[in-house]
């Protein structure tokens, strides 16, 4: 299980056994209230904060995708360029050839 996940679940079902127990306890309403309020808000607070861990990790990942595709792009570019000149030289290279004069071949008798 991904770690984001388990972090999750762990979150849910430490709130979830928070909530029994605050309900089986004996206390009055109003108090068993603000302490399920409370508890929502350590939960929520740690769900933002694993969020924006995530977050981060993605992004930093992402950037470094980006900047590895930037190496490689920049790379075929520069083969690229290269090819087509080793093209364009034997393109020249082959006319010139065939423009010369052929020489004319005798046979030896």
């Amino acid at each position: 299980m991904a770690k984001g996940k388990l972090a999750i679940v762990a979150l849910i079902g430490t709130a979830a056994a928070f909530v029994g127990g605050i309900l089986l306890a004996p206390k009055s309403g109003k108090e068993t209230q603000k302490d399920i309020k409370d508890e929502i808000k350590k939960d929520v607070n740690k769900v933002k904060a694993e969020a924006n861990k995530l977050k981060g990790e993605a992004t930093k990942a992402a950037d470094d995708v980006y900047d590895k595709a930037k190496v490689v792009a920049k790379d075929v570019s520069a083969k690229a360029k290269t090819v087509k000149g080793n093209f364009e030289k034997a393109t020249n290279d082959s006319k010139k050839t065939l423009a010369a004069k052929p020489k004319t071949v005798t046979k030896k008798k």
